[in-house]
């Protein structure tokens, strides 16, 4: 093992922001996109599947730029790869607010998707071969936690500006401070660990194929099933999560409240998870979590009263959160810094392909007249798989120091 690179050109907090500000306007993106697709319901007329579609195309595009753009991270650098991004998400966000039919808001979506899913493992990368071995789980999960603030953002711009303006504003209320990220990332350093290994010869194909090699074919099986289960479950689940309020018989208007009220409850997720991490360890916060994520699945799913499904929705985004900041800190610890972008570019694509079935299934079986709690029931069976996988194939890597 190699001593941690220790010397960092950039303060602790400075890289988080930089890094946290992009992050949450990724997130704002896909919270908008939730209330987004109940509006375009009503605008457009669309069929429970066409709203599927919704979700999942951006998810496609998530797939491609979280492989693409892994590999190119370890080809030319994290940074590099981190301000194009989202100078590709932003142009994409700002004219998909132009789009006048279903199908070019999809061709946005997609591109849109492309930079969002390259951008979120390159910069969990970077921040974790930027910080002490000691914090770096917590200021990963930290970085994530930048997500909720850009749901709540997301849900408050959707209670006070679709209903007045139209979502055509509300979206490009999302472009535009994005470009603002672009530039503060041009002042960003790169991973002092890809600096010092940025002379390697290796090829891409070399890169894919050591994934898959002997040390590390345990931990890239289990990093590809929980993204997957993960990831699907999530989208799923809160896409919809707005439109399943109003098939529950509440106003457009009164459900996008509750959601903003769900939406809360991710910051503390984020906060509990990010302390627990560097005292307990990623496999046991992560399991614990995604325990807690499938629990409130079910409950959500079949609740009836208005008190249950607040309660239980707030728990949902708690655990779903705090779980993913989890896996956003535990993914890259399983690689080497040569290989270590290619290796979570490649866990987060797969995880994007639950993505695309997500969404996809609940406009399916919804247009089969199946209920939301047996759809939600199906979501929390693959959250317990996921767990599985971690209680099985998982390693601990608590303050380890990464190769």
């Amino acid at each position: 093992m190699k001593q941690a690179v220790n010397a960092q050109p950039i303060s602790r907090n400075k890289l988080l922001g930089v890094a946290g500000v992009g992050w949450l306007f990724d997130a704002l993106d896909v919270g908008i996109l939730s209330f987004i697709i109940a509006t375009l319901a009503k605008e457009w007329n669309l069929t429970s599947g066409q709203m599927g579609w919704i979700g999942s195309i951006n998810s496609i595009g998530m797939a491609i730029g979280a492989f693409v753009f892994g590999v190119f991270a370890d080809r030319i650098g994290r940074k590099s790869v981190f301000i194009w991004t989202l100078v590709i998400f932003s142009i994409a966000s700002g004219l998909s607010a132009l789009a006048t039919s279903l199908t070019i808001f999809m061709i946005l979506r997609f591109f849109i998707g492309m930079g969002l899913g390259g951008e979120l493992p390159v910069a969990s990368t970077l921040v974790s071969e930027s910080v002490a071995p000691n914090e770096r789980g917590r200021i990963v999960v930290l970085l994530e936690s930048f997500w909720a603030v850009g749901w709540l953002v997301a849900a408050l711009i959707s209670y006070f500006v679709i209903p007045q303006f139209g979502w055509r504003v509300a979206l490009i209320l999302t472009a535009i401070p994005a470009l603002y990220a672009v530039y503060l990332r041009l002042h960003l350093p790169d991973s002092p660990q890809f600096t010092a290994k940025k002379n390697s010869s290796r090829g891409i194909w070399q890169n894919l194929k050591s994934v898959w090699s002997k040390p590390y074919v345990k931990p890239t099986l289990m990093l590809w099933i929980v993204w997957f289960t993960v990831v699907f479950s999530y989208y799923g689940m809160f896409l919809w999560l707005p439109s399943v309020m109003v098939l529950k018989g509440f106003s457009l208007i009164k459900s996008f409240e509750y959601v903003l009220i769900m939406t809360l409850a991710q910051l503390p997720g984020y906060f509990t998870a990010a302390w627990l991490i560097e005292k307990i360890g990623r496999k046991f916060v992560l399991a614990t979590y995604l325990l807690g994520t499938a629990l409130s699945a079910l409950v959500f799913g079949v609740a009836d009263a208005t008190w249950i499904l607040i309660v239980s929705g707030m728990l949902l985004s708690f655990f779903n959160l705090g779980a993913w900041g989890a896996l956003y800190a535990y993914t890259p610890e399983q690689y080497p810094t040569v290989i270590r972008g290619t290796g979570v570019g490649m866990a987060a694509s797969v995880g994007r392909l639950g993505g695309i079935f997500g969404p996809l299934l609940v406009g399916t079986l919804m247009a089969q007249g199946y209920t939301i709690g047996w759809i939600f029931t199906i979501f929390c069976g693959s959250i317990l798989v996921g767990i599985l996988a971690i209680l099985f194939l998982g390693k601990e890597t608590k303050q380890t120091i990464l190769e």
